[in-house]
């Protein structure tokens, strides 16, 4: 199985949070042709419509995935070198030698530099980088740097995703284009299907940031139930496993206080009939996505989430597999197709 033009082109796309207008046009274009109807919100996340069969006022599902990513902002010029500040969670570990992308007034290619340990003086701090050690070279003179880049410049991770071992995607912004992908393929899937309900796909902003665009989609589109598509950490050496899934055996079902007990329960049984792999995912506190925000929005909104487990998160060279993201958007559309007219009648909180 090779990478889909489509992923390839939202894995090489900069779309960080609250400045995703790239990736969105990748988006855009690429579910007009799938939905019945497509709109962006005024905060420019991407709402796509499948209309059900059902006799008006229709009840109506939402199937969310944010598509913003992290990473950095320009936040000052020393000598024709740049500082920089994260956007969300970005570990300043990982930096030294990553190849970068300065959105400037034309792109830039770069690396991130620090000086080298043995360059250091005996009593200076030797630990971990931390971003007042980190700097972007451009490689030009410092004249040239200063009509270009200014503070508040985009800089991305440029690695270009990669085929690794059987199946497996390794890139940068896979958490959560990842789960875009999972939402597109199910979009291709429903087409063709009866389904009573309208169900709606959505791609958010800023849910690295502020949450703000699934709390405003949610708001607007005042779905009846929702679905939350993101990404979980998947087992590697190093990585507890209570604390990760394993990789390529299916996705992860979601339970806590951001899951609603009926449907947590309903998709754990879909997945079991349709004999789907997943591993159950425990959420005691907080999901750690979008969930928090649909939850509550209006008068509040039975919620679930599904994640991918992905390796390596927030770094440019995160890992999913592709038997995840196939499982992921197959449950997701067998749950749509099963929702009766009087589905609603049966969602109460019983846990």
């Amino acid at each position: 199985m090779v990478i889909s033009p489509f992923l390839q082109a939202l894995l090489s796309s900069a779309g960080l949070a609250g400045y995703e207008s790239p990736v969105a046009e990748l988006i855009h274009r690429e579910w007009a042709s799938l939905a019945d109807s497509i709109h962006q919100s005024r905060l420019g996340s991407v709402h796509a419509l499948h209309r059900g069969q059902a006799a008006e006022p229709r009840p109506s599902l939402l199937i969310s995935a944010h598509m913003d990513a992290i990473g950095m902002m320009v936040a000052g010029l020393e000598q024709g070198f740049l500082r920089l500040t994260p956007i969300g969670g970005v570990d300043p570990r990982i930096l030294p030698g990553q190849a970068v992308i300065v959105h400037a007034k034309r792109p830039l290619a770069g690396v991130i530099v620090t000086r080298p340990l043995d360059l250091l003086p005996d009593d200076a701090n030797k630990d971990l980088p931390t971003w007042d050690h980190l700097l972007v070279d451009l490689g030009l003179p410092a004249r040239q740097v200063d009509q270009l880049v200014r503070p508040g410049h985009l800089v991305s991770f440029a690695n270009p995703p990669i085929e690794l071992g059987d199946q497996l995607i390794c890139g940068h912004s896979l958490d959560n284009r990842v789960s875009v992908a999972a939402l597109t393929h199910a979009l291709e899937l429903l087409r063709g299907r009866q389904h009573a309900w309208d169900v709606w796909f959505a791609a958010t902003v800023q849910e690295e940031v502020t949450f703000a665009g699934a709390a405003t989609s949610t708001f607007a589109l005042q779905p009846n139930l929702a679905v939350i598509v993101d990404v979980t950490h998947a087992r590697s050496p190093g990585v507890q496993s209570w604390q990760a899934f394993p990789l390529g055996e299916g996705p992860t079902l979601g339970i806590g206080p951001h899951v609603h007990p009926h449907l947590f329960k309903r998709l754990r049984a879909l997945a079991d009939e349709l004999e789907i792999p997943y591993t159950i995912e425990p959420m005691p506190v907080s999901s750690g996505t979008e969930a928090a925000a649909v939850q509550v929005a209006r008068e509040g909104v039975p919620t679930a989430v599904i994640s991918i487990p992905l390796r390596y998160m927030h770094t440019p060279v995160e890992v999913v597999a592709l038997t995840d993201v196939q499982r992921c958007a197959r449950l997701l559309v067998e749950l749509a197709v099963r929702l009766e007219p009087n589905t609603l009648q049966q969602v109460t909180w019983d846990d």
